[in-house]
């Protein structure tokens, strides 16, 4: 990963484009929020810089430390920051690089071939969003510093000494008067994405650390000389991968360099995760399209060839991806998205070129691994076969009323309101919680679908089973959207759904399995935020006449501290022990109740713990809980 002959890195590759004004303000422009989300996003753009030197050649150790008080520290041992002085400013380098938007080496190629951070704004967003900020360097044997407070120069660029090192660390604390929501920073966020930088970057060393507790430092290390090829290993970890090896091609063509790994496992659902300069791209974009139709292409082609087809039979795409696990990972050294955000790639030289790497892997793969290629056709044939049968059920959720059904009517207590973007529907288990439910709502604009016994986990079925199941027909109904290949978000007949279930294991349980349900086949539904889990209260606080309602453990001891007399406390362990007034006043009035939006930040890591969690490793399951039983309270809710 050397490139010497670029290795002049010096004031005249730092290019300036304008000031930092907007960015306290507006701080929502530049990192998507204030909340929890923008705080770990501090965090990236300095973690990016550090990997945009490993891409440029000049850097194999990456060290992010999250020290006492929620202060991070970032160490690359990089070229280091330009010291010297810029020609525009007439300042260091690297005060002009923490001090002004827009200014930095991503936009010259000469010091970055492709980058991740393209707009030049990280390290001075973090720096405007920082209650303070040190950036040490070493460079050229030297050994120099500077410091900031709340984005404006603090101390003038020091020379500490000489130094045998070369590289940059920072240091900064998030402004706790921008991010007033928290400042505490989630080790387990941080770490994944930390892991899949080592796997995006095969050979580069990461290290993160959590120092924040003394007596109990958190410490991984993560480097993968196999890469990709390890991701996928990784992802299909908790699956049975129907193949041994990992399908892996490399390539580089019109300087962008293109990686894939791909292996089926014997599950149904397909996952395939594209990248962008190390950036995910949820939303796909023109190199998930090169790899979709080349994929179909080839394997039409093998299975033809190999006269595995009867006559005239072909694989649609969806055939052959199910089971499907692959990372389509490319380095673009000037990438078009579309929209603000990175979600789409929108570059057109993308699809050719990962078109034609595909093509000739995928090829060599089939010819030279004859076994693999006829298992693999097979289980796209068997997809086929479901996908036909799955047409047929599928009919019944294409109606255009979910009305149409009388068995579907008795269930759903549909709302009044047509309008669908104020319209809302609980799901909600059993016909006791049901019955409270319906009398308690505002008809107006609620509506209530209960559901009897538990949903069919779709994690171990095949959708044409799925499609048999009456509690996911009847969901699929009422939401009138369509499932797969036909969803059409236009067709929501209710902005918020709400799952409704009750506070204990079983409760618990189906809640976990609708959620199931609705990431492998309604995904996008969480993607757009129309996804809530209801918030119904633990506990019923009386003293007298007055009644007051707990949501937890923590709110119950507030409000018995502040209590004067004997209350009478209720536990409530199901929708049912409620009257249809406590239900509406608690868990269903608009103006009082509270709202868990579902989101899936990480589709990556959801779908591996769905996985865990739904599928058949009893043992990955075992260790998974036994890891994460310190962070359980109220096991019974």
């Amino acid at each position: 990963m050397d490139n010497r002959e670029n290795s002049k890195y010096d004031s005249s590759n730092i290019q300036i484009l304008e000031g930092l004004e907007a960015v306290k303000k507006r701080p929502g422009m530049y990192i998507g929020s204030t909340g929890p989300r923008g705080l770990h996003h501090l965090v990236w753009e300095i973690v990016d810089n550090a990997v945009d030197e490993a891409l440029a050649g000049f850097c194999d150790t990456i060290v992010v430390e999250i020290l006492p008080d929620n202060v991070v520290r970032v160490t690359d041992n990089g070229r280091g920051i330009p010291v010297d002085t810029h020609p525009k400013t007439g300042r260091p380098s690297v005060e002009t690089v923490y001090t002004t938007l827009h200014a930095g080496g991503k936009f010259d190629h000469n010091s970055y071939k492709v980058s991740g951070g393209l707009h030049g704004v990280g390290a001075s967003v973090v720096n405007a969003l920082s209650a303070y900020m040190t950036v040490e360097i070493h460079k050229g044997g030297k050994q120099y510093v500077i410091e900031f407070e709340h984005g404006f120069l603090k101390k003038e660029l020091t020379l500490l000494g000489e130094t045998e090192k070369s590289g940059t660390i920072v240091t900064f604390l998030a402004d706790p008067l921008i991010f007033e929501e928290s400042q505490e920073y989630e080790f387990e966020t941080l770490r994944t994405r930390i892991q899949q930088l080592a796997f995006l970057n095969k050979g580069l060393n990461f290290s993160i650390s959590d120092k924040r507790d003394e007596l109990k430092i958190v410490h991984k290390d993560y480097c993968y000389q196999g890469g990709v090829r390890e991701y996928v290993s990784f992802l299909n970890q908790d699956k049975k991968a129907i193949h041994q090896d990992v399908a892996y091609f490399e390539g580089e063509q019109e300087n962008i360099i293109v990686e894939i790994a791909m292996q089926y496992n014997d599950g149904y659902a397909s996952n395939i995760y594209p990248f962008t300069n190390n950036i995910t791209n949820p939303e796909g974009g023109t190199h998930e399209e090169g790899f979709k139709t080349t994929l179909t292409r080839i394997l039409n082609n093998y299975g033809k060839s190999a006269n595995i087809f009867k006559k005239d039979e072909s694989l649609a795409g969806e055939d052959t991806r199910e089971g499907l696990v692959a990372i389509v990972s490319i380095k673009h050294p000037d990438p078009q998205f579309e929209g603000q955000t990175k979600s789409k790639l929108g570059s057109s030289d993308a699809r050719r070129v990962v078109g034609s790497i595909m093509s000739e892997g995928l090829e060599r793969f089939l010819m030279e691994n004859p076994q693999s290629a006829k298992i693999i056709i097979e289980k796209a044939l068997m997809a086929q076969r479901a996908r036909l049968a799955a047409k047929k059920a599928r009919e019944a959720t294409r109606r255009k009323s979910p009305l149409d059904s009388l068995g579907f009517a008795s269930k759903l207590a549909d709302c009044r309101s047509r309008d669908s973007q104020r319209a809302e529907i609980y799901i909600v288990e059993g016909d006791s919680a049901g019955g409270s439910a319906k009398q308690g709502r505002d008809s107006e604009f609620q509506a209530i679908l209960p559901l009897r016994g538990k949903v069919l986990n779709v994690e171990k079925t095949r959708i044409d089973r799925a499609l048999q199941n009456k509690e996911i027909l009847s969901m699929i109904q009422a939401f009138g959207t369509g499932i797969g290949e036909e969803f059409n978000i236009g067709n929501l007949r209710y902005k918020k759904i709400i799952i409704m279930t009750d506070a204990d294991v079983d409760g618990a349980h189906i809640r976990t399995l609708l959620l199931t349900f609705l990431f492998r086949y309604l995904k996008p539904l969480i993607e757009y935020g129309n996804v809530y889990i209801a918030q119904p209260p633990l506990y019923k606080v009386q003293v007298g006449k007055s009644v007051q309602y707990a949501y937890s453990d923590k709110e119950l001891d507030k409000i018995l501290s502040e209590t004067n007399g004997k209350p009478s406390i209720q536990r409530y362990k199901g929708l049912g022990e409620m009257n249809p007034e406590q239900l509406w006043e608690t868990t269903m009035d608009p103006e009082q109740r509270t709202l868990l939006l579902v989101n899936v930040d990480d589709a990556i890591e959801a779908d591996r713990v769905f996985t865990m969690l739904m599928g058949d490793d009893t043992e990955s399951r075992k260790e998974f809980i036994h890891e994460n039983a310190e962070y359980v309270k109220n096991l019974d809710v």
